[in-house]
């Protein structure tokens, strides 16, 4: 079969669903957490029930995971309507209302895709959409990732067509005009790379992508392999393609059962319809693409380790030159790029290098993608132009602090970023920028704090992580990292000095200076950003042995406050699992210090009309007004 005739099938399907009333349903991960499978029972019941006839899709995740579950209902000569937070309950009313009425439920809508008027929101114009610009998620949550035909229909694979009858060296060339640099932290320009292997001497050459995605708080690369898995695919063949390569990997982690599933059925239907494998649409380029499922090692992530670990052995990194374009896989040349960057191959081949290069920075070009998790108010993904303000992502796009509190930091790149203050919200989303304020772009991961966060213990829950992922293999990581945790330990639990800040600094330079591979090169990252913009949170937990943010348990007690506290009341008392909550029936509550193991329970069961129970430093170096509550609560425990 010709791909004028693949296409042409897949146009045809694609245009009858079009024709037809269909829903559509993200099933991704996100959407499953939400309770995405019982709306979807829900749904097929209740077609069934009323004998409406539409067909429903599972799709990705459109990276609005604050509104899963998300259901998109589409009529024909009508617009499609994307409704937010579906439970079982709201079916019938969707069903009835929509299905099988004219009425849209716009009231449960979160906005339209081609109209509506004034009486729901015009998806596009959303404010979000306003600053994103998608193009790596421009299908996602919009197509079936099981079902190869709607990726064709909507571009899919022309590229490869196009990319097959060029000369390698011109795809190449056209990699390198676009400005494309690695996705997955690095930002080592793509095109040289490509080029690297392409010269390189040896045979077989490998592609492997990189899809072992290890940061907390990330899942940019999940989102894209469970949404739309065949442009990587994609990508990747036109990389073996460009670089004389028969076989590729996809280095994908165990934990993502879903984004496995999802490229198993993707590469089977490629290879059903000619796409990958032998004799590749008629040109003669075979091209084979095998899964190595990962075993959650963070140590993965970096390059030649990730190769230890398809080859079977333990996941350590090598030292390098040589670099894997040269000596890679089993010693061959080995072209390895993230699931982003070969997601992105296709675009530049199909509009052109000028027109990819016209987005980003100067030396940035393009879109990245980000999480966004922690203190937000719409969780989830966004993919926008590189130079993109923090300022912008945050609040325009995420929406901004939850219960209005104020922004303190955001942690980015996962645990080897840095954290920026609020002064440094106008900083550029680009690889430079973020490089000069002492942190780095990543693989896209973000998590937001608030003003509730402690930057000491941030640091602390980092640099634990970054510890417990260390190989081992070289000095600086494994033993200065945990000798960096030790005084951040002390510091969070009031037993450091003033002279551990230098001694932690002098770690800090030492492993990010002397460690083997990234993980440890940048572990530090985390502690240096937070000593650097927030050092008087330091200075407050050693010279103060307190915690301003009253996260630190050692540094923080609670008390109860005797004009707040409902007699009749009985929350706090019935909870307490160390019985450190005391007072009779009928009487003001106080807690015993010395029986209090500061878990919190307290706070969380207090009725927030009455807002009775507060956390201060256990020591008498307070604020005036902190000082002054506390003192209330001491005679009340007293009397």
């Amino acid at each position: 079969m010709t791909f004028q005739e693949i296409q042409n099938q897949a146009k045809s399907e694609w245009e009858t669903l079009q024709n037809n009333t269909y829903i559509l349903i993200g099933t991704a991960t996100c959407g499953k957490a939400a309770g995405a499978l019982a709306t979807l029972e829900a749904l097929g019941k209740e077609l069934s029930r009323q004998s409406a006839d539409a067909k429903i899709i599972q799709v990705g995740c459109m990276g609005l995971c604050y509104a899963e579950p998300l259901v998109t209902i589409s009529k024909p000569d009508s617009f499609r309507v994307v409704y937010h937070n579906v439970t079982p309950e709201l079916v019938p009313r969707l069903i009835e209302g929509y299905i099988m009425g004219d009425d849209p439920c716009l009231e449960l809508a979160l906005g339209t895709l081609e109209g509506g008027g004034d009486e729901a929101p015009y998806i596009p114009e959303l404010p979000r959409f306003e600053r994103e610009l998608r193009l790596v998620l421009r299908r996602c949550g919009y197509i079936d990732p099981a079902n190869v035909n709607h990726y064709i229909a909507n571009g899919g694979y022309s590229s490869l067509g196009r990319a097959l009858k060029m000369q390698p060296e011109e795809i190449i060339e056209k990699v390198k005009n676009s400005g494309l640099r690695g996705r997955g932290g690095a930002g080592f320009p793509t095109g040289q790379k490509w080029e690297f292997c392409h010269k390189a001497e040896g045979e077989p050459k490998y592609v492997v992508c990189n899809a072992d995605e290890g940061d907390p708080g990330a899942f940019m690369d999940r989102v894209v392999l469970e949404s739309d898995p065949q442009q990587v695919i994609e990508g990747m063949i036109i990389g073996g393609y460009a670089v004389n390569a028969r076989q590729g990997y996809i280095y994908v982690r165990a934990e993502y059962p879903l984004a496995i599933e999802c490229l198993e059925i993707a590469l089977k239907q490629a290879e059903g319809l000619g796409l990958l494998g032998d004799n590749i649409l008629s040109s003669g380029f075979n091209f084979h693409i095998g899964l190595a499922m990962g075993a959650g090692a963070f140590v993965s992530g970096e390059e030649t380790a990730l190769m230890e670990a398809v080859e079977g052995e333990m996941s350590t990194p090598k030292p390098r030159p040589p670099y894997p374009a040269e000596a890679g896989l089993w010693g061959k040349p080995t072209l390895l790029n993230n699931v982003k960057t070969f997601a992105n191959i296709p675009l530049i081949i199909e509009r052109g290098a000028d027109w990819f290069s016209s987005t980003g920075t100067e030396g940035s070009k393009g879109t990245a993608v980000f999480t966004l998790a922690g203190k937000v108010n719409n969780a989830g993904l966004a993919e926008v132009p590189m130079g993109t303000t923090l300022r912008e992502l945050l609040y325009d796009i995420a929406g901004g602090i939850p219960k209005d509190k104020s922004f303190k930091a955001v942690q980015i790149g996962g645990p080897s970023g840095g954290c920026l203050p609020e002064s440094l919200l106008d900083t550029p989303l680009d690889y430079d920028s973020l490089r000069e304020a002492g942190s780095m772009l990543g693989s896209g991961g973000m998590i937001v704090m608030d003003e509730d966060s402690c930057m000491v213990d941030a640091a602390r829950f980092f640099l634990d992580f970054t510890t417990k992922e260390s190989c081992g293999k070289c000095t600086p990581c494994r033993l200065g990292t945990l000798q960096m945790l030790h005084i951040l330990e002390d510091i969070t639990t009031g037993k450091a000095e003033a002279k551990d800040l230098d001694l932690l600094i002098e770690l800090a330079e030492g492993v990010k200076a002397g460690s083997l591979c990234a993980l440890g090169g940048t572990a530090p990252n985390p502690v240096l950003t937070t000593m650097r913009y927030f050092r008087d949170e330091y200075e407050a937990h050693i010279l103060q042995k307190r915690c301003p943010a009253k996260v630190c348990p050692e540094l923080t007690a609670y008390y109860i406050l005797p004009d707040k506290c409902e007699r009749s009341c009985e929350h706090c008392l019935l909870t307490c699992p160390t019985e450190a909550v005391k007072g009779e029936k009928g009487e003001i509550k106080f807690i015993d210090q010395e029986k209090c193991v500061n878990c919190g329970t307290c706070m969380d069961v207090c009725p927030p009309e009455y807002d009775a129970v507060i956390k201060l430093s256990p020591i008498t170096q307070l604020p005036p007004e902190d000082l002054a509550a506390k003192e209330r609560c001491i005679a009340q425990q007293v009397t």
